[in-house]
């Protein structure tokens, strides 16, 4: 007879499920701080629909949305489960995983029991007219993202995803390498090139907003790896020399600059402090470089600190592409440099299937290297996501084991 619920890092046989499982959830009641707002609990296991696939999850990925989870801000993330009819009195936290198929719905083509897989956190409804209409499901109505928009996240023994969800796990890296960076690289990857034409092309000049970042330190090698030219945005030197270790041609030091936040009024005596700092950030981008040349595209995700010096620092027809604001969403833009530079200001939100694939058949080539900065115990999971919220995680991305019992497993 099976158990009803397994220890943490400890695995059912092939195939069994069990009724109940271990997860990190938040609830309403307790929104706040996430060492204080995540918790472990014993919760039923999800049932399947026809196109759901049940993955025992070995490791997971720490991303900044659960921060938002945790605190109940800007969302509530409960409320908006009820779109899709999912429990809204919790929320399991994590969009990154990576794991073993123990069960499969009755409708699911490609994917079967035993298979190593990593998950991408692009979730929509397959019978949206939108989707079936061949367009793109990251624009569809219904896409939502899995482990933040839904309820059942990566950071529990099994989750619940749809069956294109699941991706063939690199065999060369370990579960919490795998784990790492499909929700970063895949959200890089749509920005630098989803949105044609402003898409990455050889020798073009990119500025990378937080270079040794989970999404900045693989945005630095998607550049590389395309021909372009990075330009890594760091708050030491030492993350500096980081991100040039990935492949960036060079390093800006924000701590050398002041000038940032919500700018004074162009109309404002003010005004000119701002400029003069813009202008000198502008430069340090050419000393980077090695050439006086202004980014084709500006990776951004910081928001309202940086949009300001992003859209003036831009290139002429270039692209300031944004997917996050973890400073702020009140975002400033000069609309002198907006428009009489023709320059595009594109938001961007996660990936769609072809585009997490093509991310993920990089990391399995080997062009892509996993910026795995540390592995935190199940135990450490609140604290792992105050270390991000607080701004405080080393360089690269973080995972956490689940059902691995220990780092360093699951490589061929």
């Amino acid at each position: 007879m099976g158990k009803d619920v397994y220890d943490i890092g400890a695995l059912p046989p092939m195939g069994e499920v069990p009724p109940q499982m271990h997860a990190m959830l938040v609830r309403p009641d307790r929104y706040g701080e996430p060492r204080d707002a995540i918790r472990d609990e014993v919760i039923d296991v999800p049932e399947l629909g026809p196109r759901d696939v049940l993955v025992a999850v070995m490791a997971a990925g720490v991303n900044f949305n659960n921060v938002w989870a945790a605190r109940g801000i800007p969302v509530d993330v409960t409320k908006t489960q009820a779109r899709w009819n999912e429990p809204t009195d919790f929320h399991i936290v994590g969009s990154d995983a990576s794991g073993i198929v123990y069960a499969v719905g009755s409708d699911v083509n490609g994917v079967q029991v035993g298979d190593h897989v990593t998950v991408h956190p692009g979730q929509w409804d397959p019978e949206d007219p939108w989707v079936l209409a061949g367009k793109d499901p990251g624009l569809a109505a219904s896409f939502r993202v899995w482990g933040y928009d839904t309820c059942w996240g990566s950071m529990a023994q099994f989750t619940k995803v749809q069956d294109h969800q699941c991706m063939p796990k690199a065999e060369h890296l370990s579960w919490e390498e795998a784990a790492a960076p499909t929700l970063t690289g895949g959200t890089a990857y749509r920005m630098l090139f989803g949105w044609p034409p402003n898409v990455v092309e050889p020798g073009d000049p990119v500025l990378v907003w937080g270079g040794s970042g989970g999404l900045g330190s693989l945005a630095v090698q998607l550049v590389t790896d395309a021909g372009g030219r990075a330009v890594a945005v760091v708050s030491t030197d030492e993350k500096g020399e980081y991100a040039k270790q990935l492949g960036a041609v060079g390093f800006i030091n924000r701590k050398n600059f002041d000038h940032w936040g919500v700018p004074p009024a162009w109309d404002s005596p003010d005004w000119k402090g701002w400029l003069d700092g813009a202008k000198a950030f502008g430069k340090a981008f050419w000393d980077a470089l090695g050439e006086k040349a202004s980014p084709r595209i500006v990776f951004d995700h910081p928001g309202q600190d940086t949009i300001p010096t992003s859209n003036f620092v831009c290139d002429r027809g270039g692209m300031i592409v944004i997917c996050a604001g973890t400073t702020g969403y009140d975002t400033v833009i000069d609309v002198r440099y907006l428009w009489f530079m023709q320059k595009r200001y594109q938001g961007s939100h996660l990936m769609n299937d072809e585009q997490a694939l093509a991310f993920n058949e990089l990391v399995r080539e080997g062009k892509v290297v996993t910026t795995l900065g540390h592995t935190y115990a199940y135990g450490e999971i609140p604290e792992a996501h105050q270390l991000m919220g607080d701004g405080q995680l080393p360089e690269g991305n973080v995972s956490c084991l689940v059902g691995a019992a220990e780092p360093g497993t699951g490589a061929a």
